[in-house]
């Protein structure tokens, strides 16, 4: 006999009213309604069945409320469209997909884009805002998911930060709701207070000399609090073209320093995921700082040292390896965890790391480089170069063969 089914109902702004006379039925005849707070105090008296609302943490306890469910009636009470950065994305991880039923509603996401009248592919939306300062760039339109009222005031103050004060912000509130609002300003003269359930749409203003970061590989050195252990900007360029960032995809940046090659592989598409290893604790705390800045949070740093450091990751789909190369068994281990496929890339700056890198090629293959960068500098009141110190790239694939 086939399990019951779980039932996934997305609600808006208008609550029981707006459900249709199918979805009521639904929840009428559950024996278990689950939600959060707000969508189970809008249920009717009519509706008998137990109420649950949500505990927190949420997904450490969706295993054991899945199990409790088998033989149940039970109806998922969710904002929106359940699929959009909604609870459906998280029961799909443990409900098998033939038993899970879902009912969508309007997403605030799109009434807001009805709102703006702004087109879907011209459209990129946030779930977080912290990953706002990866998408500053003149005419970009963003609307940010906000968690609360406090929201709208740290995007203002990343986009004065920025220079990008002339940026215009909307506060579409209640969207859907019969007190459905809105409020309107730059990040300049913001200045105002807005309801916790809304969702920001922002149109980036850039106005010279906005200190707006561009999205190819390569940023400038001083996009990057560092002590002197950074990847500089040439060699990163060099480093993630044959890193290869692609969607998805987990890099290792091992002997991380500033961060800057894992922060880079993540500023390539929002999907991207990065472990930063770094034993030195200020340098881990660099990497941080950087990752917020930049907009990637969601990188996550790993401090210890390799290839201790190593054991409990996930699975690498490419690796660097700025620092820590000659240390016994760290090539070893990133070599075996990678799989076919993966991608290396190896810094050598001294002879003794120059020896490994070159003894490792000779083995399994790859592509080795040598690297001189020279800039220029004054000399008095002239110009000369000034060289910076060469560094020996070893790239490779496995199942590569020289």
């Amino acid at each position: 006999m086939a399990e019951t089914p779980v039932h996934v109902v997305g609600v808006g702004a208008d609550g029981w009213s707006g459900l249709s006379d199918r979805l009521r039925a639904l929840v009428i005849e559950a024996e278990v309604v689950v939600g959060g707070e707000r969508h189970l105090a809008m249920l009717p008296a009519g509706v008998t069945a137990e109420r649950l609302a949500w505990p927190s943490p949420l997904r450490e306890a969706v295993p054991g409320l899945v199990e409790s469910w088998v033989g149940r009636r039970v109806v998922v009470l969710a904002s929106g469209d359940p699929y959009v950065a909604g609870v459906a994305t998280t029961l799909q991880d443990f409900v098998p997909a033939d038993r899970l039923v879902v009912h969508p509603a309007v997403s605030s996401e799109a009434l807001a884009r009805a709102r703006m009248g702004w087109a879907a592919g011209t459209v990129t939306v946030l779930r977080d805002h912290a990953e706002l300062p990866r998408h500053l760039a003149a005419g970009q339109r963003l609307l940010v998911l906000s968690r609360d009222e406090h929201v709208p005031g740290e995007v203002v103050t990343l986009l004065r930060d920025a220079g990008l004060g002339a940026s215009r912000l909307s506060a579409l509130a209640h969207l859907g709701a019969s007190d459905e609002s809105v409020i309107v300003g730059t990040a300049a003269s913001w200045n105002h207070q807005v309801p916790s359930l809304h969702v920001l749409a922002v149109e980036v203003v850039a106005d010279p000399p906005a200190s707006v970061l561009g999205w190819s590989a390569g940023l400038p050195d001083d996009a990057f609090e560092h002590d002197g252990q950074l990847t500089k900007r040439d060699l990163r360029a060099s480093a993630l073209a044959r890193l290869a960032p692609t969607p998805g995809a987990l890099l290792w940046d091992v002997g991380a320093g500033a961060g800057s090659v894992g922060i880079e592989w993540m500023r390539a598409h929002s999907s991207c995921r990065t472990v930063a290893v770094e034993s030195h604790p200020g340098r881990a705390a660099n990497v941080v700082r950087n990752a917020a800045r930049l907009g990637v949070p969601a990188l996550r740093v790993v401090e210890g040292r390799a290839p201790d450091a190593l054991a409990d990751l996930p699975d690498p789909d490419a690796v660097f390896v700025g620092g820590g190369a000659t240390r016994e068994g760290v090539l070893d281990t990133v070599w075996d965890r990678l799989g076919p496929g993966g991608r290396l890339v190896v810094h050598a700056v001294t002879l003794e790391t120059e020896r490994v890198v070159v003894d490792w090629a000779s083995r399994v293959g790859g592509e080795l480089t040598r690297v001189s960068v020279e800039t220029a500098r004054p000399i008095g009141t002239f110009t000369g170069w000034e060289p910076a110190r060469a560094v020996v790239q070893w790239a490779v694939t496995k199942g590569e063969v020289l």
